[in-house]
């Protein structure tokens, strides 16, 4: 089977899963018929499509591609053949199921580092009570009005935008509309349309506020999955012809990059100083940021990451408790209980409960990427790569292993 062949074969997998689960294929903007033949066909069983991948991978193996097409296709057809077979109704260890789709590693984290991320946390948050009292305390300050999200959605965009044209270039034309929505298990959400088109979602319901609000924008759309969306449509899809490329499928390597660049986008186009500089944004529209606090502690943070993770192998690798999952979300991540049920309830969702180490293991491996770069290299360079090449966690791990 020749290059192209298999690349089809490949997007045709990618939405017969789609077919079977809504959704598992996050954005398609390739070739009409193929998913109107796929629309035709008899609905798909999930035994058959882990077979499929499973046979695709091997004439991946052997066709004649570049590695780092043949290192992607092969790490994107293990994490279907995992999924096939889990739908199919096969049980297999959570961990195991993990490295299959996202070849990542799962591990709890270190509970003496949260104490020491929580003891940095109390000295920079005033006031009396408990940290997390405290903490949501400091939190109202800064509440953006839900009368007031839009404008400052769009004033946060726009900043953005302006920083990432500059430093990475966006193709000729490309937008994002923004909407405003309610009743959703995430805060906001990208849906990439094509043709350099995106329309963001951000949920009204979660409450957003001035000291995250340029996160998400980030995440979402400039430099997040917009950009990269954006670029490697215009690189990899309409200049190098890879048709792979053209569909974005969920519960797979590609994900783990993904979802790290977005989280280390306001890194990447503003890095330090952020807080000050969103500050001043928000001043315009007569919203309040203390931009060097809101820096300072968004810091700290950070470094509780690794919570959601604990929390997810509790659930599924453990098969612990509710109750004792939202505790420790509680207790560690300073969570109010509500938040940390709706958090419990995406990770048990079928087809995002194992999503949430995408985020935490991105973010951890991207950030030593971006870190441990060559001094010839500059952080913008290192991150233009994670927004127009197909890595994935493996092809990363072996670059940082080269410099030991």
């Amino acid at each position: 089977m020749d290059s192209e062949a298999l690349a089809v074969e490949y997007v045709l997998l990618g939405l017969r899963f789609d077919r079977l689960v809504r959704g598992f294929a996050d954005s398609y903007t390739g070739d009409p018929m193929l998913r109107a033949q796929v629309a035709v066909e008899p609905p798909p069983e999930p035994a058959g499509l882990a077979a499929a991948a499973r046979h695709l991978r091997a004439e991946v193996a052997t066709a004649d591609l570049a590695e780092p097409r043949r290192r992607f296709l092969a790490a994107q057809l293990t994490a279907l053949e995992c999924s096939g077979r889990k739908l199919a109704g096969e049980q297999l260890p959570f961990a195991a199921e993990v490295e299959a789709c996202f070849q990542v590693s799962p591990a709890m984290g270190d509970p003496d580092e949260y104490r020491r991320a929580h003891r940095e946390l109390a000295a920079l948050l005033p006031g009396r009570g408990s940290l997390a009292e405290r903490l949501r305390a400091v939190r109202r300050l800064d509440v953006v009005p839900p009368e007031r999200l839009s404008v400052a959605v769009q004033a946060v965009s726009s900043a953005l935008r302006d920083r990432v044209r500059a430093r990475f270039e966006l193709p000729v034309g490309e937008t994002v509309e923004y909407r405003i929505v309610s009743d959703r298990p995430w805060s906001g959400f990208n849906h990439y349309l094509g043709g350099f088109r995106s329309k963001v979602a951000v949920n009204a319901d979660v409450g957003h506020r001035a000291s995250t609000l340029p996160q998400l924008v980030a995440h979402e759309a400039y430099p997040g999955h917009h950009t990269e969306h954006c670029r490697k449509e215009a690189g990899l899809v309409q200049r190098d012809r890879l048709v792979e490329h053209t569909v974005f499928l969920v519960n797979t390597p590609q994900c783990v990059l993904a979802e790290g660049l977005a989280d280390l986008g306001l890194h990447a186009a503003v890095g330090p100083g952020w807080g000050p500089w969103a500050a001043e944004i928000f001043a315009d529209l007569g919203i309040r940021l203390d931009g060097e606090l809101a820096e300072r502690i968004e810091a700290v943070l950070l470094r509780l990451l690794p919570v959601r993770q604990d929390a997810l192998l509790m659930l599924h690798g453990d098969g612990a408790d509710e109750a004792d999952v939202v505790a420790h979300l509680q207790r560690w991540l300073l969570m109010p209980e509500q938040r940390a049920r709706h958090l419990v309830g995406f990770m048990r969702d079928p087809l995002w409960r194992a999503y949430t180490t995408t985020y935490v293991e991105g973010y951890r491996l991207l950030r030593r990427w971006l870190d441990e770069r060559p001094a010839s290299t500059s952080s913008a360079d290192r991150y233009r790569r994670l927004l127009d090449e197909p890595l994935v966690p493996e092809s990363v791990r072996a670059e940082l292993a080269t410099r030991v």
